[in-house]
């Protein structure tokens, strides 16, 4: 007679239906978004890069872009959208603070195996906890999720080969360096973009006054601030709520203060970036272009910096990997609006009052004011003339 169960025994039946009932009952889901615009196509290209249908080998994808352009939501997006399909699954979130910590390293470590194995493992130290992951997950398909990666020893510590996971894991890295997307030796790398003008409009409008469309008297001051946000939803977020429910002469007062002086919430979050460039060259070039470089040819620029002495060709290379500057096929140096603004406000705030203590000036107003007095640095007016 045939046994109405395909097991060898009745433990072995019991067990699988325990994982399955487990599987079943996983909540696990993580928030992602009040109003999630533009996240379900991106979701869907992610997808299809994935390539779930292959169980055969594990799979590294990075998601790269600037700070704000949305990678976190949309990894949530996904690890809700598929991770039941696997035996195991871990969101990793704010790696790059967690890190810091005293016993950062390790408590990450921790949740991995939590998550996946549903154990609390005891582990004295990085390498051992390397040994255990290795040992726990290399027979399981996973889906792990590293958010804001920031160091290649990160990724090391966290997923250090494709050998420490079953086949068919997929591992989703987000971080705002290149670098280190290619120095783990990822399969596929997601370029992030900011949103088209029909999604900025409608999560602008969602923060901003809590329905999906502009009202009739304020479509052209929206209109200002959407493209002052450059598709970046961050900004769409901060500003959207920052200005709910003021009156049309407090956003015309708004949209002024914001060409002298950016937003303090968006200002902080893009400036992670740069305060994790390595060097002051690095950071002195960032600022450079930000004054005075953005639209010009990338080797004449070159040429300019390394004239004093700030080693360029490389500076430049890292600031596009880190998403601070673009070069495009004209060979062009770009900006977001956003990070420009950012970088001057790094200028500006070391001396509000006094702009002649600058050290780079690009408002007119503020340079024939000090032009107009008896005493200028000459160091100043090499660096605004060149």
């Amino acid at each position: 007679m045939q046994t109405p169960f395909p097991y060898r025994n009745e433990s072995e039946a019991i067990k699988s239906i325990v994982e399955n009932v487990t599987h079943l009952l996983d909540k696990r889901e993580l928030f992602v978004a009040d109003n999630p615009v533009g996240v379900e196509p991106r979701v869907q290209e992610m997808i299809q890069l994935l390539d779930l249908k292959s169980s055969n080998h594990v799979l590294l994808l990075g998601m790269w872009g600037m700070g704000g352009i949305g990678k976190t939501t949309t990894a949530k997006a996904i690890y809700n959208k598929i991770g039941r399909n696997f035996e195991g699954r871990s969101f990793l979130a704010h790696i790059r603070e967690v890190w810091g910590q005293d016993t950062g390293k390790i408590c990450l470590q921790k949740q991995i195996l939590f998550d996946i194995c549903k154990q609390t493992e005891t582990i004295h130290n990085v390498e051992s906890g390397k040994y255990l992951l290795k040992q726990r997950l290399c027979h399981k398909r996973v889906l792990l999720v590293l958010d804001d990666v920031s160091e290649l020893e990160q990724l090391n510590t966290l997923c250090g080969s494709r050998e420490w996971f079953g086949r068919g894991s997929r591992i989703i890295i987000t971080s705002r360096d290149k670098h280190i997307l290619r120095g783990k030796g990822v399969d596929k790398v997601y370029i992030m973009k900011g949103m088209d003008e029909r999604e900025s409009i409608e999560l602008f409008s969602w923060h901003a006054f809590k329905q999906e469309s502009l009202p009739e008297d304020f479509i052209e001051l929206s209109a200002n601030l959407i493209e002052y946000s450059g598709g970046l939803p961050l900004a769409l977020e901060v500003l959207g709520c920052y200005l709910f429910d003021m009156e049309v002469t407090e956003w015309k007062t708004v949209l002024e203060k914001l060409k002298r002086i950016p937003n303090c919430q968006v200002q902080k979050k893009l400036k992670i970036s740069y305060d994790g460039l390595s060097d002051d060259t690095e950071r002195e070039i960032f600022l450079d272009i930000a004054c005075f470089f953005i639209g010009m040819d990338r080797n004449d620029v070159i040429c300019i910096l390394n004239g004093c002495g700030l080693f360029a060709e490389h500076g430049i290379r890292v600031l596009v990997e880190r998403s601070l500057v673009t070069v495009d096929d004209k060979n062009k140096l770009g900006m977001h609006d956003l990070l420009r603004d950012m970088g001057r406000e790094i200028i500006r705030a070391k001396s509000p009052k006094e702009p002649e203590e600058r050290s780079r000036l690009w408002f007119h107003e503020d340079v024939l004011d000090v032009l107009s007095k008896e005493t200028v640095r000459p160091a100043f007016i090499y660096l605004f003339w060149i």
